[in-house]
């Protein structure tokens, strides 16, 4: 990529300490990496999943699937305008179509992504040959190239292996919230001797995602790579869901750190990583970084119109 590629990376994602009393009184060693920093619209972990794919579309547009409050959805929207790539988004819920948009899918339309909704028994069956074949054909998308929902896909996967080997010899314990458990599988792969890696599902029942980890890791790598473990107590009630405690656990750590923070997945890692320090889970001396893998979308930001082709 060149510096006029509107997807090259504005900024490294930086390592950043933070002290915290929460930690402290454990002797553990909070960092974060501010992956949230790579892109402004590509945020984190989106970019490195959806660069592979964009690169391996040669140019062909793009469809993939998601739920309404889908941050993969709207980064892979984004990416279109910015590149001039038409994108479709098949959204989950087709009682979806008859209502307003809300801020979420709103963006992805303002950002020229054409949206199709399925019905929620159809969308479960999408992996099916047939059933993602009928998808592509009701939506206009036969000859797209597919991404699959999350961005989740060997691809992907090994693009985030470079998000490992970043954080060789910089923390024992490198931690991320997990939807479909691409960035993990990848996390995972590229960190070095001595180190493991830690998902913190954000779906109710996470714990599903350790055969989807090791399938991912399989297709990418050929089979089940690096340390990894997953801890699915953090939900707070499943995908998109949270709670008065979380949010005032995010605004706490919002004016002790002033880092915004993104409630969907980072909220729910930041919290399960507090505790656990408090459980005592993690040795006195270690040094764990959590992955900030977002930041909150400004539902109102304008969209600006495509490069000319």
């Amino acid at each position: 990529m060149t510096s006029a590629d509107p997807l090259a990376p504005v900024l490294p994602s930086p390592l950043q300490e933070v002290r915290d009393d929460r930690f402290e009184r454990q002797s553990v060693r909070l960092l974060l990496k501010r992956d949230d920093l790579i892109h402004p619209e590509l945020i984190g972990n989106k970019w490195r999943k959806l660069m592979p794919n964009i690169e391996a579309a040669r140019g062909r547009p793009l469809v993939t699937f998601g739920g309404a409050y889908s941050n993969h959805l709207r980064a892979t929207a984004a990416a279109g305008r910015l590149l001039g790539l038409p994108t479709v988004g098949v959204v989950r819920g087709q009682e979806l179509a008859d209502r307003p948009l809300n801020p979420s899918l709103s963006r992805c339309a303002a950002d020229g992504m054409r949206l199709h909704f399925v019905d929620r028994s159809t969308y479960r069956c999408k992996g099916e040959p047939e059933t993602l074949a009928a998808i592509l054909r009701a939506a206009g998308a036969e000859a797209s190239y597919v991404v699959p929902e999350g961005g989740s896909n060997a691809e992907a996967v090994r693009g985030c292996a470079a998000l490992g080997e970043e954080m060789r010899g910089r923390a024992d314990v490198v931690a991320v919230a997990c939807g479909t458990g691409g960035t993990l599988a990848g996390l995972a792969a590229g960190l070095g001797t001595g180190q493991r890696a830690l998902g913190i599902p954000v779906l109710k029942g996470g714990g599903f995602l350790e055969a989807d980890i090791e399938a991912l890791q399989e297709r990418a790598f050929g089979a089940r790579t690096g340390v990894w473990s997953l801890d699915d107590r953090f939900h707070f009630g499943g995908y998109a869901r949270t709670t008065p405690e979380l949010d005032a656990f995010a605004e706490d750590f919002e004016q002790r750190h002033g880092l915004p923070v993104e409630r969907l997945y980072v909220a729910k890692l930041l919290y399960g990583l507090v505790a656990l320090a408090e459980e005592g889970a993690f040795a006195r001396g270690t040094t764990i970084a959590a992955v900030v893998t977002g930041r909150p979308f400004p539902p109102t930001q304008p969209a600006q119109p495509p490069p000319p082709s």
